[in-house]
């Protein structure tokens, strides 16, 4: 079974939960600010005020390094960041040879970096 957990909204942040695609989240922020992507943040808050998020956020950590990601659940993350939600739910894995969901749980002592 994969490994379910739920994170602090609050280490979304540029040093310690970083997105993948964008350099800082204040970009993230920006490009989802408008258009098709705008909608689909908004669209989403409604969901998750009404249902909670469904689907998790899959964060992603760089064996190498041991910088966390987002690696899929860009627009899911805003939203949350703009609900101010205290948790959410996520899957995790390494990044190494493909991509395996982890089973373990997740190595919550690389956020204390």
């Amino acid at each position: 079974m994969k490994y379910r957990g739920r994170m602090r909204t609050s280490l979304l942040t540029d040093r310690r939960i970083m997105p993948t695609d964008f350099r800082r989240w204040a970009d993230c922020r920006r490009q989802f600010a408008q258009g098709k992507d705008r909608k689909k943040v908004d669209e989403l808050k409604a969901s998750i005020e009404e249902d909670g998020l469904e689907k998790p956020i899959l964060l992603c950590i760089n064996e190498r390094w041991r910088d966390i990601y987002v690696s899929d659940g860009h627009h899911r993350a805003i939203a949350v960041l703009e609900l101010e939600l205290p948790r959410f739910p996520f899957h995790w894995h390494w990044i190494r040879h493909g991509v395996h969901i982890e089973h373990e749980p997740f190595p919550y002592e690389l956020l204390e970096r």
